[in-house]
């Protein structure tokens, strides 16, 4: 009978469906990356694979028939593997030719790239060069990197050995008793993820010099084998170095150090602390702005989304009011342009991130006039109907300064008819965070989007599923609207919380874990709660009530608040 079952002996090939239909054949335990390499597989190069549902190394063997579907340098997953290797490749590149230097591996950089930075001595111009150089021969050589799974007491001993006090210091809170590292000469470490098999994937890639380091630039996803020019990040490295001047009085480094300061019954200090300083940060912007008020009497905030900027708005109202300074807000939401007027993105959808959704002409006028002392009656969009509505009357006393939070705030399109010193810019964004230690940083997206997965279900009744599905749409966004604008800011607030990884977490992870398994929020969700696993938690009612994380969280005491306007609004 030909529908009888009857025993047989396994076969030496096994079989690989694709998403367009097609069926390759090759050996039982073949790697995913003879699988992949078939012609016409993808544009894009190819990292990575998802096998039913589970995202896999290249390097991962295909013992049974499965669905697989390959991962490129052009998708989120594929970015996150390519930009992990090529660290590696920099780390043992550097160490070979420097040992007496420390390599800090750090904050990220809007064209694509991570600031690097040096400490022990100076990295000159030509040692730079021939950084990159030793680099490239390695990519030649196309050496593999070797992957093994240890004790977790033998990795600890081996990284205390070297004098990797921060690695050591993360791995002791480990809950797991096993480690994978990976080797690539004689640099054995680990790697908050998967990698590439060898140096051969990594060709794309530049160092140029930056102020106290270098940037290791790449390619972004929608461009995966081209670089954009070398990036300029000034104000950024500002920020970045006022964050770094905290986490010394904190006397945190790293996650591993933040988690032992919690074991020693820290957290309320480091809370605290981390509270203050971003509160003297905003006291000072305040500052800035009451001595330029006479001049610059419109104040834009912008940044990408749960970077805290409704709490710091708020916070600096305050500040400016114990200063003698009114703040009197207006939301560019209300200057939406009519439905039917809205521009439409590639699907069709209107799209109302677009500066040209915006009443530029009225907005202008408007601001124009009030600055100038004279009353106007502003707009109010609905949102059902998808009209402007007259709202109130406002007029800008003396004493008062306009205040414009939106995504557009450092685009000079915005207000092309209101001299730029007549504004005062403020860039807002979760900028920095620990690095779990020297060479696996915390990517500030993620943080952002921890604090969004946490605020989505206590505040808006949305799944993790929910959150992480409309995530890659609110990048778009932020990488078409904000991020090219950032430099444009007169000052740069960063909303990051040293604490915030070990207060998110325990919040975080329970939400993560009903996301439902084979899907592609799944991948998204187990790599997020692989990442959240390294923190301890904090006591969530240590932090106080006015906290940039209350605005995620729960709880702020700033939520009804509004700041007293005058008799400049009625």
């Amino acid at each position: 009978m030909s529908d009888a079952v009857i025993e047989s002996s396994l076969r030496p090939t096994v079989q690989i469906l694709l998403a367009d239909g097609r069926v390759l054949e090759g050996p039982r335990g073949a790697s995913l990356a003879q699988f992949l390499s078939a012609p016409g597989i993808a544009g894009a190069p190819i990292v990575g694979g998802v096998v039913n549902g589970e995202l896999r190394e290249l390097t991962y063997p295909i013992e049974t028939e499965a669905r697989v579907r390959p991962v490129t340098m052009g998708e989120a997953d594929g970015m996150r593997i390519y930009r992990r290797s090529l660290t590696f490749l920099l780390a043992a590149a550097f160490e070979a030719q420097y040992a007496d230097l420390r390599l800090t591996v750090d904050h990220s950089v809007s064209s694509g790239g991570y600031f690097c930075q040096v400490s022990g001595g100076e990295l000159s111009a030509d040692g730079l060069s021939r950084l990159e150089a030793r680099m490239r021969e390695l990519v030649e050589f196309d050496l593999p990197f070797a992957k093994s799974e240890v004790k977790l007491e033998e990795a600890i001993a081996y990284f205390r050995d070297k004098g990797y006090q921060d690695k050591a210091q993360l791995l002791k809170h480990r809950r797991k008793p096993t480690l994978v590292l990976y080797s690539l000469g004689k640099l054995r470490d680990y790697h908050h993820g998967y990698m590439v098999p060898s140096t051969g994937y990594l060709r794309w890639f530049a160092l140029s010099p930056a102020e106290g380091g270098f940037t290791l630039q790449f390619p972004r996803r929608h461009n995966p084998t081209e670089l954009q020019a070398p990036p300029h990040y000034a104000k950024l490295l500002t920020a970045f170095r006022l964050y770094g001047d905290w986490l010394d009085r904190l006397g945190i480094s790293s996650v591993g150090s933040m988690n032992d300061a919690i074991v020693a019954g820290r957290a309320r200090e480091i809370i605290l602390v981390a509270e203050a300083l971003q509160e003297a940060q905003i006291a000072a912007i305040a500052q800035q702005i009451v001595s330029r008020r006479k001049a610059a009497r419109v104040i834009l905030i912008a940044g990408p989304s749960c970077s805290g900027k409704t709490t710091f708005s708020k916070r600096l109202s305050v500040q400016l009011l114990a200063q003698g300074v009114s703040p009197l807000p207006i939301e560019l939401d209300s200057y939406f342009v009519d439905r039917e007027k809205t521009p439409v993105d590639d699907q069709g959808e209107y799209d109302y991130e677009a500066l040209e959704a915006l009443d530029l002409a009225r907005l202008n006028s408007d601001l124009r006039r009030l600055v100038g002392g004279e009353t106007v009656r502003l707009p109010r969009y609905d949102f059902k109907a998808g009209r402007q509505v007259e709202s109130e009357m406002a007029r800008l006393g003396a004493d008062q300064v306009l205040i414009l939070e939106g995504i557009h705030g450092l685009n000079p399109g915005l207000l092309p008819d209101i001299p730029s010193s007549q504004a005062f810019r403020i860039y807002a964004s979760a900028l920095t965070q620990l690095n779990l230690d020297r060479y696996n940083r915390v990517s500030t997206t993620d943080t952002r989007l921890i604090r969004r997965i946490v605020r989505d279900a206590t505040q808006r009744g949305y799944s993790a599923a929910d959150t992480i599905r409309r995530w890659e749409s609110v990048r778009r966004g932020e990488k078409r609207h904000i991020f090219p604008y950032q430099e444009n800011a007169d000052v740069t607030f960063n909303s990051a919380l040293v604490y915030e990884g070990c207060a998110l977490a325990p919040l975080a992870e329970p939400l993560l874990r009903q996301v439902t398994f084979a899907t592609p929020e799944h991948i998204e969700a187990k790599r997020l709660l692989r990442f959240l696993e390294w923190f301890l938690p904090v006591d969530p009612g240590l932090i106080p009530d006015n906290s940039i994380l209350r605005e995620f969280l729960g709880g702020s005491i700033l939520t009804e608040f509004t700041p007293w306007h005058g008799p400049g609004l009625g």
